[in-house]
């Protein structure tokens, strides 16, 4: 994969404002060639993780936590559901809807398929209560991502841009691979100068991505990435400027932009506990 190209992440809060992210960001004016040579890693939509595992800020249990708990699960993966259609309704004409909501509904089925079986080997005490849950956390986490970067493909396609749903979750393979095993095989055959890969946020790895790195892991993915393809610059699009303190505690007027900064001085915000750049991402961009 030749280098030029730029990798570039947009979070969640960005990723519910997809019509403007698509006007200044993905497309932002330009044609043909000038579209190309961009990689976007894309987070789930803002709320999406916390139906599927937990909430963050109140610990309201999504799917993960009810099934961890022993509680009714089912009841929280339709809610997934419901807000993953919803999310393509406001996005998709009739025709391409439909096929937002075919790829929901099938992951949706294959995931209570899995949750199904596991609940009933656990209920004739084949398996061990705790041994799966690792497993369930990590595919379910996938989910979220899974959905936003085929929407944002399919959307992209809608308007004529060559893109492609590069799916790093691990969904239908057998075996497990390290990260980087997993971003190479994903990428594989990718044509950056005509074709605008959009990845998910999640990307599978034999050592637990959630586990390993918590819920910041897209800005990890993101980072590797860029460094496994020698990318010329590493972008990371929030809804608001890197800043001072966080403008939703101290309001937007009493925070102030950094503006242009470099990969150092954004490592050491995030080490000093800034949350809009997970602390491990920028280590392999400093080098």
């Amino acid at each position: 994969m030749k280098s030029g190209h730029s990798v570039e992440k947009i979070g969640g809060t960005s990723m519910s404002a997809i019509a403007p992210v698509l006007a200044n960001v993905l497309i932002g004016g330009r044609k043909g060639a000038d579209l190309y040579n961009r990689i976007f890693v894309v987070s789930a939509y803002a709320g999406m993780t916390d139906l599927l595992l937990s909430s963050k800020k109140t610990g309201e249990p999504g799917v993960y936590a009810a099934f961890a708990s022993g509680n009714e699960w089912s009841g929280a993966l339709d809610k997934v559901r419901d807000r993953m259609c919803g999310q393509n309704a406001e996005m998709f004409s009739s025709f391409d809807c439909m096929t937002a909501d075919a790829f929901v509904n099938s992951r949706i089925s294959e995931m209570r398929d899995c949750l199904e079986d596991i609940d009933r080997l656990r209920t004739h005490g084949r398996l061990p209560y705790q041994e799966p849950l690792a497993a369930v956390r990590e595919i379910l986490a996938g989910l979220g991502e899974a959905h936003s970067a085929h929407n944002t493909a399919l959307l992209l396609r809608t308007h004529g841009v060559n893109a492609v749903f590069v799916d790093l979750t691990s969904w239908g393979q057998n075996g497990r691979k390290s990260l980087d095993a997993q971003i190479g095989e994903g990428l594989a055959g990718i044509d950056l100068s005509c074709q605008l890969p959009i990845v998910t946020g999640y990307a599978a790895s034999e050592e637990g991505t959630l586990k390993t790195w918590g819920r910041g892991y897209s800005e990890v993915i993101f980072s590797r990435l860029a460094v496994l393809t020698a990318a010329r610059e590493a972008v990371i699009h929030k809804e608001f400027h890197l800043s001072s303190a966080d403008p939703r505690l101290v309001g937007p007027e009493n925070a102030r932009k950094i503006g242009r900064t470099n990969y150092d001085v954004a490592d050491q915000l995030a080490n000093l506990g800034m949350e809009a750049v997970h602390p491990g991402s920028f280590k392999g961009l400093r080098t």
